[in-house]
């Protein structure tokens, strides 16, 4: 395993009113106009923001998702948790995750009663496609490639568990009783935290459960059932909707993924709520595996790139892009929750680190 190499920053600047966006930024993916995507686990947006100068941007302008597509309601987050640019598509995830209400610090009988509580939120369940057009998030805009079928927003069928992904998971023999018994994330229950998209095949990474080590990368594949709405289509063995891959990554869940060619390159880090290292790693050849896959770390198929620099309470890495950067095509762009206080820049501005791959 060799070091990280920090080969540049990227400076994000947000509009001054924004400053909470600063500190959880969980998802991030560029679009051919050269604009920069980033989304929060806190909010309803999708955030925009451009180049004004080499290796800085700004312009900041969010888009509110739920005038794109139709929401489970208006108030709850959605959790954004991974984020991915195919087709003329910014494609985006919920992290499918119910959660454990935190204490308070005010009353002790009440801070142990609101540990018990776990609670499901619907707009957590979302797998969603918003066109971009000129740089904008849209309803419908034509398909440069096809200009008979339009490009539409859409989300994946949802349903009383969730989506229909949260419905054929409760049947499976990994999954199933994880769902039943409401894990919350970061407790090993699911938690879906990777996103990568290639037209209309998906992978979405898991940060739990981690199974005795193991960590899980589904494999879906979507097609459109009536407007606005997908549907899962059969993939998997014995009809199934789903492929799953498991992955020796040293223990670790995953926190997010991107595509690079055919390889996927993985974000990993501890699944529970605590302080760790966290790790990349490289899966190759991912569209060529034609059934579930359970993967141990070689030199072929899955190795350790390098490790992030650790700091103890903050720089918890949650965003992934590729990026070219001081002459290396495919560099990666990370960028982060609960960040240093050093890379904070005049109260607006935050930077992400760019590493060589």
């Amino acid at each position: 395993m060799s070091e990280a190499f920090l080969l540049s920053r990227i400076l994000l600047k947000f509009d001054p009113e924004s400053q909470e966006r600063l500190g959880d930024l969980s998802a991030v993916a560029f679009t051919p106009d050269g604009s920069l995507w980033v989304g929060s686990d806190e909010l309803l947006t999708l955030e925009r923001l451009s180049v004004i100068e080499p290796y800085v941007y700004g312009n900041h302008q969010p888009f509110e998702i739920g005038e794109l597509i139709e929401l489970s309601n208006h108030e709850e987050e959605i959790d954004i948790e991974g984020m991915d640019y195919s087709e003329g598509y910014l494609w985006f995830t919920g992290s499918h995750s119910t959660k454990r209400s935190q204490p308070k610090g005010k009353n002790p009988e009440k801070d142990i009663r609101r540990l018990a509580r776990v609670k499901s939120e619907a707009n957590r369940y979302l797998l969603a496609r918003i066109p971009i057009q000129d740089g904008v998030p849209v309803k419908a805009s034509p398909d440069p490639l096809n200009g008979d079928r339009p490009l539409t927003a859409a989300f994946l069928e949802k349903t009383e568990s969730g989506n229909i992904l949260i419905d054929a998971l409760k049947k499976d023999v990994h999954f199933g009783s994880i769902i039943a018994a409401q894990l919350p994330s970061k407790e090993n229950g699911l938690d879906i935290e990777g996103l990568a998209v290639r037209g209309s095949k998906i992978f979405m990474g898991f940060r739990g459960p981690v199974l005795r080590g193991w960590s899980v990368i589904i494999e879906l594949e979507v097609e459109e059932s009536a407007p606005g709405t997908l549907t899962l289509k059969e993939i998997g063995p014995e009809g199934r909707l789903y492929k799953k891959h498991f992955l020796d990554l040293n223990g670790l869940g995953i926190r997010e993924i991107c595509l690079d060619g055919d390889d996927l390159i993985i974000l990993a880090g501890p699944t529970l709520d605590l302080d760790g290292g966290m790790k990349m790693f490289r899966l190759t050849r991912v569209f060529e595996r034609p059934g579930d896959t359970i993967i141990a770390q070689d030199e072929t198929e899955l190795k350790v790139l390098f490790e992030l620099p650790f700091k103890l309470g903050t720089d918890r890495a949650e965003g992934l892009a590729l990026v070219p950067c001081l002459g290396h095509p495919n560099s990666l762009l990370v960028v982060y929750d609960s960040p240093d206080p050093a890379r904070l820049v005049n109260n607006d501005s935050v930077f992400g680190d760019v590493f060589r791959l």
